[in-house]
C-alpha cells in the first residue's frame, strides 16, 4: 500500500470517529424518547453522512426534524467537512 494511500484511509478512519464521537453524544437525548441512531456510512468525501434512526424514532413523524435540525446541525458544527445527513431504512 503506497503512503498517499495509508494517509487517506487513515484520514477517512479519523473523519468516521469524530463523527461516531459525535452520535454517541446526542444518542442519550434520542434514548430519552425511546428512539436511537445507527451512523451507517459516510461518504468518500466525508461530506454525507448517512444513519438509521430505530426505536421510536424510526417511526416517529418527525424524524426528518431529528436528522436535519437535530442530528445534522450538530455534525456540521462539530465535524468539519459533514455537509449534510441523510436517513437510510
Amino acid at each position: 500500500m503506497s503512503e498517499a494511500t495509508e494517509t487517506s484511509n487513515e484520514t477517512e478512519l479519523t473523519h468516521r470517529e469524530k463523527i461516531e464521537a459525535v452520535i454517541n453524544e446526542i444518542r442519550p437525548m434520542l434514548m430519552f424518547d425511546g428512539g436511537d441512531c445507527e451512523l451507517v456510512d459516510v461518504s468518500e468525501d466525508g461530506k454525507t453522512v448517512y444513519v438509521r434512526l430505530q426505536g421510536a424514532c424510526g417511526h416517529c413523524p418527525s424524524a426528518m426534524y431529528t436528522i436535519k435540525y437535530g442530528i445534522e446541525q450538530v455534525l456540521k458544527d462539530m465535524v468539519p467537512g459533514v455537509e449534510t445527513v441523510e436517513a437510510v431504512p
